[in-house]
């Protein structure tokens, strides 16, 4: 059986406890439209580091790795297993491509990987391996990284990169009605690669893509590169579906594209 591979912005820490159309589109997301992944592999812009790291935990503590939001989200659990035996699949994968990596354990995981998993598959009843990101490596190998990893999709395993094609906390409008033209001009140009499976302009996105440096400033390329990854695990198929797309403060974008799989 399987799997495609996702990329899910994960908005604000608040999506855990809103209720609006992309809550409601990620919860039908993971107990619909979905098969029921055996395991589930999510690479989280809030894991950024030049070393490759893998969790290994059997079981994973929440990380509330936020600051100044309502006190009830200090209180969300989501006490997702891990999966120690994909875990060393995985490990065992990157050393066959001379990838250097280090297991991690007792790190839980952050809001970037949970607040996403828990909307999509609330019981909290899936294994989870987190892997991290490397913002400052090139785009090429962050797709050759997601792709040592498509192997694992055929397994019935869900590879999600979680971050946000445009995040600029500085350009939020709280007051905004609708999306900001330059974010929309953007995540437009990112949607016309991603359907032609065009990676020699997508790599290129740094010069090419309009506003890139308003959409991707310096401090927020983090968000950006678990796309890169997602599709990456995706690259024997190379079939790029927008699922969703919406804005919150006229441009912090919510997206969800499928990759492979149908």
């Amino acid at each position: 059986m399987s799997q495609p591979a996702l990329f899910i912005a994960h908005g604000s820490p608040t999506l855990a406890i809103e209720q609006n159309a992309y809550t409601s589109f990620l919860r039908q997301l993971g107990q619909e439209t979905l098969k029921p992944p055996k395991a589930i592999i999510i690479f989280s812009a809030h894991w950024d580091s030049p070393v490759q790291w893998l969790t290994t935990d059997r079981l994973h503590t929440t990380m509330h790795d936020y600051y100044g939001f309502p006190e009830e989200m200090y209180a969300i659990e989501y006490p997702a297993p891990g999966s120690p035996e994909l875990s060393e699949e995985i490990a065992a994968i990157f050393h066959s491509h001379n990838l250097p990596y280090k297991p991690s354990a007792g790190r839980g995981l952050d809001h970037g990987a949970w607040v996403v998993l828990r909307a999509m598959f609330p019981k909290a009843d899936i294994p989870v391996v987190a892997l991290s990101v490397d913002a400052k490596r090139a785009p090429e190998e962050q797709y050759a990284i997601g792709k040592m990893l498509a192997e694992l999709r055929q397994q019935n395993v869900l590879v999600i990169g979680s971050g946000g094609l445009v995040h600029n906390l500085r350009m939020l409008d709280f007051e905004a009605n609708g999306p900001a033209a330059w974010a929309a001009e953007f995540d437009d140009w990112v949607g016309e690669q991603l359907k032609s499976w065009n990676w020699r302009h997508l790599f290129d996105y740094d010069r090419k893509a309009p506003h890139v440096r308003t959409a991707i400033p310096a401090y927020g390329k983090e968000h950006f590169v678990p796309l890169l990854y997602a599709m990456g695990a995706a690259d024997d198929d190379r079939l790029a579906v927008k699922l969703f797309q919406d804005y919150q403060y006229g441009s912090l974008s919510l997206n969800c594209w499928r990759f492979g799989g149908s």
